[in-house]
């Protein structure tokens, strides 16, 4: 669908087919800020500025939503667009590769429109300068003919409300994290909140749970409410096989302890990196190169998915040296120090 569209609805240039599950996923996704659970602070301040913006009739100021994976961003985005009653239009960073990507998206864009560029510290930085001018003054030049008869003419562009989403803003480089005039950080979620979205999933998902059994899947969430969301609908699977169909607490342990999801909400990959870090590397230190290696995980992932709950939760430290398991993290796995001669079983 690459036409105007009524709020609400949002457009993809050339998008993946969309399966059951991707139905299932987008259901669960907040439409309005007030739907919105947790990051408080996040949405006041969205709000404040997106009735000012709509008070004086002009586009939001750009926005960078940072923070680990799962945590909302997307979600964010979108319901900024809602709430401005905008066209919404998404992509990746890697999906743009030459400037002519960014032309054709952005010469596209009716007046006021939401364009979201998903993991933009991957952004080519050969394409960053082509953002600059169009974020800054609404304007985008086209190289036009090559060699000596090439010219540059310049395009001018509606005002738009450019939303990027970073699991690494230190990747971000200086010039384009300043165009950015709103910034927010996304932090990990209680489990109370955890709770408050599981319910409310359960509800849309017309699956019967208790209070106990909320608080057992949020507890278990490593504070991201799409692993919650996940746990729930597994959780959902087992009760139906396993159980009458309704989810409390010990049905929700039985089916989490199936996906090998601890109390700690650890799960078989970070006890892997735990181990691994204690057993062969004696606590640490240890690069993290060398731990991805260890447990045949690319190192960005462990980086971006696993470390931040593990660091969050006190298991680990990163140091100048290297990544160091906490007491913490040999208690959990059943380990003693053994000043620097490996660790042994209690």
């Amino acid at each position: 669908m690459n036409g105007i569209r009524t709020p609400g609805v949002e457009r993809i240039q050339d998008p993946a087919p969309i399966g059951p599950e991707d139905d299932l996923d987008r259901s669960l996704r907040p439409r309005r800020l007030e739907d919105f659970v947790g990051q408080e602070r996040v949405k006041e301040q969205l709000a404040v500025f997106i009735e000012a913006a709509k008070a004086r009739g002009e586009p939001l100021d750009h926005v960078l939503l940072a923070g680990p994976p799962g945590l909302g961003k997307t979600s964010l985005a979108q319901i900024v667009a809602e709430e401005l009653g905008a066209e919404f239009v998404g992509t990746a960073g890697p999906a743009l590769e030459r400037k002519g990507d960014v032309a054709s998206y952005l010469t596209a864009l009716d007046p006021g429109s939401v364009f979201f560029v998903d993991e933009i510290h991957r952004l080519p930085r050969a394409l960053e300068e082509t953002f600059y001018p169009a974020m800054e003054d609404r304007r985008l030049p086209i190289t036009v003919g090559q060699g000596a008869g090439a010219r540059v003419v310049t395009l001018d562009l509606p005002g738009f409300t450019m939303i990027g989403a970073t699991t690494r803003a230190g990747l971000l480089t200086t010039p384009l994290r300043d165009r950015f005039g709103v910034t927010h950080r996304l932090e990990l979620y209680e489990p109370t909140d955890l709770a408050r979205i599981v319910r409310r999933s359960a509800g849309i998902l017309d699956v019967e749970i208790d209070a106990a059994g909320a608080e057992a899947i949020a507890t278990r969430s490593r504070g991201t409410p799409r692993v919650a969301n996940r746990l729930l609908k597994r959780t959902r699977d087992f009760a139906e096989v396993r159980g009458a169909g309704r989810i409390d607490a010990a049905v929700a342990r039985e089916a989490l302890d199936l996906l090998e999801v601890d109390e700690a909400g650890l799960d078989r990959l970070d006890r892997e990196i735990l181990s691994a870090i204690c057993g062969k590397f004696g606590g640490g230190p240890v690069g993290l190169s060398t731990l991805a290696v260890a447990v045949g995980e690319e190192a960005d992932t462990i980086e971006d998915v696993y470390e931040p709950y593990l660091l969050q939760q006190g298991f680990i430290m990163r140091t100048p040296r290297g990544r160091v398991a906490t007491d913490a993290a040999f208690a959990h796995l059943g380990l003693e120090r053994t000043g620097g001669h490996g660790p042994q079983l209690f």
